[in-house]
């Protein structure tokens, strides 16, 4: 189940970049303090490639992840990125060691592969609410309504319309 919701979550960030041109996707939005949509899923990617590159050391630092400025600036290294995610992500629950800090560690604590796919899919819907604040002026991009909105939200508001 949590694959599969990473796997709707991913395509529906696909879905947004195949509306976008490279124009677009670094497009510097006020609303965003200046940040692009770019930014936005690079960093989205990079926490779960951090994840997945660091699974057999059992040790993820996300604070030591790549920055790549190509995924930020090439919605084709994006795609291509995301599909790699998405072809190395089904692995199975280990422990794992969460670490905070670039050059001291700062913090650790234990955890598992499952919590931290988990954490990573609610962080893409984070920044993707994000996304959704700087592309809804944009007539010609079509979302999903349910587009950064948390499961928790959706099934909420479901159960108050009933």
């Amino acid at each position: 189940m949590l694959i599969t919701s990473i796997r709707e979550n991913f395509s529906e960030i696909i879905e947004l970049l195949n509306q976008l041109n490279d124009e677009d996707y670094i497009f510097c939005h006020p609303e965003l303090s200046n940040a692009t949509i770019g930014e936005h899923t690079r960093h989205i990617i990079e926490l779960y490639q951090a994840l997945i590159d660091n699974y057999n050391t059992g040790v993820i630092n996300y604070d030591k992840r790549a920055r790549n400025i190509l995924i930020q600036t090439s919605i084709i290294e994006a795609k291509k990125a995301i599909n790699s995610i998405l072809s190395k992500i089904e692995l199975p629950n280990k422990k794992l060691i969460l670490e905070q800090g670039t050059l001291q560690i700062r913090f650790s604590v234990d955890t598992n592969y499952f919590r931290e796919l988990l954490y990573n899919l609610e962080h893409s819907i984070h920044h993707q609410a994000l996304i959704k604040v700087a592309i809804i002026k944009n007539q010609n991009i079509e979302i999903s309504h349910n587009f950064g909105v948390a499961k928790s939200t959706i099934e909420f508001k479901t159960q108050c319309a009933q």
